[in-house]
């Protein structure tokens, strides 16, 4: 098999052929890897984010690696209508929505005490907002009418606190929440809601964070490693295919053992040379 046609390392050829999948935050990292391991799956891929040119380029590097289109759509989740208008473009594209992935979100490093009412609202107009956003768009434009589909909800590890991320820690806590409750509600529709605690994973966005926590990361996971981003997408294609409906109202973790972990708090190697949780600037 050439590189252009390349399926999936680990499932069955044509595991999601005839699924159609949107994935937010699609244009880089973890989104990136997700979408490249689905379209190697034989998903019909739409990649979403508020950047195009991102999208765009995202686009080109899967179609080269995989030989398959992928489409994009550019919009903003944190607003009812631009969750629907993503679905709505999707259905236009495909005729269908089988699988959403909510993987589009963000933080930034502070103390809790520092962290500003209008930094706590950012965190979770993304998070939760927009995750509720598309989960409810999708359902109501496309899974329910079709009796069935898939939601998947990227949310973070680990469980037992997040030193420098609280207003993250508790937006995606209540992610894990809602995915629970809607997995029930959403049930007689034949739609299953789960979700992904992800760890820390080797990506390009790591550079944002200060060095003295980047070189920390992989010293607070047992494996002693970052997780890898095609680990992370075989685990969101496997919520995507068959056996991941049965999965529905659980939040599955990977993240090399990083929940079992009970260091000193803060963790060493988030300190930064004065003994404190460093202040990531903002632009």
């Amino acid at each position: 098999m050439s590189a252009a046609t390349a399926g999936s390392e680990i499932f069955a050829p044509g595991m999601l052929e005839g699924s159609a999948v949107l994935i937010t935050g699609g244009g880089t990292g973890l989104g990136r890897a997700t979408a490249l391991e689905l379209a190697r799956c034989g998903a019909s891929v739409t990649i979403a984010g508020r950047r195009s040119e991102v999208l765009e380029q995202a686009a080109a590097e899967i179609a080269a690696a995989t030989g398959v289109r992928v489409d994009t759509a550019a919009g903003d989740i944190r607003e009812e209508a631009g969750a629907r208008r993503l679905i709505g473009e999707t259905l236009e594209r495909h005729g269908r929505l089988d699988v959403l992935v909510n993987n589009a979100g963000g933080q930034f490093f502070s103390p809790a005490e520092l962290i500003a009412a209008k930094g706590w609202r950012a965190v979770w107009r993304l998070n939760v907002e927009g995750m509720l956003n598309m989960a409810e768009a999708a359902f109501e434009l496309a899974l329910e009418p079709a009796d069935g589909g898939t939601v998947i909800n990227v949310t973070l590890s680990p469980h037992h606190g997040m030193p420098g991320m609280a207003h993250s820690g508790a937006a995606r806590a209540t992610v894990e929440a809602l995915t629970r409750e809607l997995a029930e509600r959403w049930a007689p529709a034949g739609v299953a809601v789960t979700a992904v605690a992800a760890g820390t994973f080797d990506t390009e966005v790591m550079v944002k964070y200060p060095a003295s926590v980047r070189a920390g990361m992989s010293r607070s996971v047992p494996l002693q490693r970052l997780g890898t981003v095609s680990e992370h997408a075989w685990l969101v294609a496997l919520l995507a295919s068959p056996l991941g409906r049965a999965f529905s109202g659980s939040t599955v973790t990977l993240d090399g053992a990083r929940d079992n972990w009970f260091g000193p708090w803060p963790p060493q190697g988030l300190l930064d040379a004065s003994g404190e949780v460093p202040v990531e600037e903002r632009r």
